[in-house]
């Protein structure tokens, strides 16, 4: 009898370790959904209406964007070390604190200067709620079919979004200065998340030290394995070629995705039609999102990363061929829908590389890293798809030759994956010597 008393505590403690990840996933999933889906997808709706009001051209407006990229970029190659520093719950609720600020910002702007510091807060407080802490929580609390939680998380993105747009749209379009209400309520949303961070939200769950280096095994692809120290995994040549694809990856897809509106109008698709072809996108990128974390838990980095890419490129070719015809009207849609599945590879696939290719040991850093490089191909990718059409008046060139790199990517990354994994059995091996030899 003593020995039951002894260990029904610990029995308890780890039945409710196990169930308080699913709070933990819902904080996160409210996170992705508020944040992203009222601060980023419904940046598109003040666009005329800001600029017309205050009497401010476009571009210099959408400067606000570059400077979010570039925040952004600069505080996630210090991911790792905050985090380990401040924590995930801390930085968290430091980020919705930004957020808001940057909300606040763009509500009582009335130059450029507040629009540009805006753009900075919104960099640095998606730098800590989004792709990349969420990543780094969901790597600490589930061990076991992350690519699937990841996936269903990082897909309130598209639900978020569509929830935003029809509440603030009309608030946006009623004229005058009302813009400023959907800035203000969207900076109450985030604050009340940020609240909840802060209430619910815990650090990391008990015995985190043990679970990164002991795993039960089970049926799958992507079981997490313990890693190597950053330092080696920067000594390796598959890191930097690594680095370049997801470089390359950001600078094709948000490049592609930001004129796709405006190629589809140019070759002459009407825009009510192009309106309606779009609408399918954020339900798409909701479900595609989640197919992507299941596929990789069920069939592996290699399968899902190769799928993710040969459609980018697939849909980019699409695009370019484009045409005012009834076939270029289903070629819209097509691309419309199925563009989504090529975006994971800026969201989810980002955690995703870092646990498959590096491990637990560096995660927070290489994560980080990698976020940071493909932020930076965002940055570029946009301007320089936008200046070939101002050299010769069509985007089809540059779509051509980024569905060209993406099948480079594809290629690419199959030699990133087999030098990883051949590092990976090696790291396992040695860690079994290990055990078996302690056993002994």
């Amino acid at each position: 009898m003593e020995e039951n008393k002894d260990t029904l505590p610990l029995a308890e403690t780890k039945t409710k370790r196990l169930d308080y990840k699913w709070v933990v996933i819902g904080v996160c999933f409210l996170t992705v959904m508020i944040t992203l889906g009222f601060c980023s997808s419904t940046k598109s709706l003040y666009l005329d209406v800001v600029t017309k009001k205050l009497g401010i051209d476009r571009s210099l407006f959408s400067l606000n964007d570059t400077f979010r990229f570039i925040a952004n970029a600069i505080v996630n190659l210090f991911f790792g070390t905050l985090v380990f520093k401040f924590g995930t719950k801390r930085l968290m609720v430091a980020g919705t604190v930004c957020l808001t600020g940057s909300m606040l910002c763009y509500a009582l702007a009335n130059n450029l200067f507040m629009f540009y510091l805006g753009g900075v807060l919104l960099g640095i407080g998606f730098s800590w709620t989004g792709t990349t802490m969420i990543g780094c929580v969901i790597n600490k609390w589930c061990k076991e079919n992350r690519g699937t939680i990841m996936g269903a998380v990082l897909a309130a993105n598209g639900l978020g979004g569509a929830v935003a747009i029809q509440l603030l749209s009309p608030i946006i379009e009623a004229g005058g200065e009302s813009y400023r209400n959907a800035y203000f309520i969207s900076g109450l949303a985030v604050l009340l998340v940020g609240i909840l961070i802060l209430i619910f939200m815990k650090e990391s769950p008990k015995y985190y030290t043990e679970s990164r280096t002991v795993h039960k095994k089970k049926k799958g692809r992507s079981e997490p394995w313990p890693g190597i120290p950053f330092a080696k995994a920067k000594a390796t040549p598959y890191f930097y070629v690594a680095l370049i694809c997801i470089f390359f990856t950001g600078f094709c897809l948000q490049g592609i995705t930001g004129i796709a509106k405006a190629h589809m109008r140019d070759v002459g698709l009407t825009a009510e039609y192009v309106a309606y072809a779009m609408s399918f996108h954020s339900l798409a990128l909701a479900g595609f999102k989640f197919l992507t974390g299941i596929i990789y838990d069920k069939l592996g980095l290699r399968f899902t990363t190769s799928m993710c890419s040969i459609t980018a490129a697939a849909v980019m070719f699409l695009l370019a061929i484009i045409t005012n015809s009834e076939i270029g009207m289903a070629i819209a849609m097509i691309y419309s829908i199925f563009s989504a599945l090529a975006l994971p590879l800026e969201t989810i696939m980002l955690p995703i590389y870092a646990a498959d290719l590096f491990g637990e040991h560096s995660y927070e850093k290489v994560l980080g890293l990698f976020v940071s490089v493909n932020v930076c191909g965002y940055a570029l990718g946009s301007p320089t798809v936008n200046l070939c059409f101002d050299l010769v008046g069509t985007y089809k060139p540059i779509l051509f030759v980024c569905a060209g790199i993406m099948i480079c990517v594809t290629l690419v990354m199959q030699f990133v994956i087999t030098k990883a994994h051949k590092v990976r059995i090696a790291v396992e091996k040695a860690k079994a010597a290990e055990v078996a030899e302690a056993s002994v």
